[in-house]
């Protein structure tokens, strides 16, 4: 439980730190940004999806509803559904900031939507740290490399939608969500199905996160780097 803890603790000074990296040069913070696309791109597929087949196989085992049998991609759909929750999250924010054009920045009512679900984001991410990642220390270690780094990106992306109110009030909310996550975790066992459709819902989250916050051009990401973050993690995941 140490370990999961301090884990914990490196996503909370990530949200916090997250304000600080346009103090970064240009070029560093491009290059650092890619290699952590690359390692949640490398995430996603070599486990993220392979687990989610898994879960599909554990949810077909509990589900006792005979309608709800005949639909065979539960974990999927729910996938389908938390990319789907994101994705709207962030046209809504990118709608807000273009009527809030003399600003640059979106509307304090879409902030307040957009990070109360990242909230809920990252209080699902602190639980599923405690409850549902295998405990050894290995794979704790390459679960909080993947998803803190993802977290860099993510976080930067939604500092640039909302500038100083994220810096106010975000990411302190943000830091909120992780060490609630981890005390939920810690204090409450939820049933396994129930586990299963958050890590889903969480993997719809993830994928459209990389989607829009981690390959676009707009990004000036830098295919090297890029490239780097996905064999470096890739190998750590066959090794392990």
């Amino acid at each position: 439980m140490y370990l999961e803890f301090l884990i914990t603790i490196i996503f909370i000074l990530i949200h916090i730190s997250t304000s600080y990296l346009n103090d970064i040069d240009k070029i560093p913070r491009r290059k650092f940004l890619s290699i952590a696309g690359g390692v949640a791109v490398s995430y996603v597929f070599m486990h993220l999806l392979p687990e989610l087949s898994k879960n599909q196989k554990t949810v077909e085992g509990l589900i006792e509803n005979k309608f709800l049998l005949l639909i065979e991609s539960h974990i999927y759909i729910i996938s389908l559904v938390g990319l789907v929750v994101f994705y709207g999250l962030e046209r809504m924010s990118k709608l807000s900031r273009a009527k809030n054009a003399e600003n640059n920045r979106a509307s304090k009512g879409a902030f307040w939507v957009h990070i109360i679900f990242s909230f809920v984001y990252n209080a699902v991410t602190g639980y599923l740290l405690v409850n549902n990642v295998n405990g050894t220390v290995d794979t704790l270690l390459l679960f909080g490399i993947a998803i803190g780094l993802h977290f860099f990106v993510v976080d930067y992306g939604l500092r640039d939608h909302h500038h100083k109110i994220y810096d106010k009030y975000g990411r302190w909310v943000l830091s909120l969500g992780s060490i609630l996550g981890f005390i939920i975790g810690y204090h409450t066992v939820i049933n396994e199905l129930v586990i299963s459709l958050l890590f889903a819902f969480l993997a719809g989250g993830i994928i459209l996160n990389i989607l829009k916050e981690e390959l676009p051009e707009e990004r000036e990401s830098s295919f090297i780097a890029f490239f780097i973050g996905v064999l470096a993690y890739s190998i750590l995941l066959i090794l392990v």
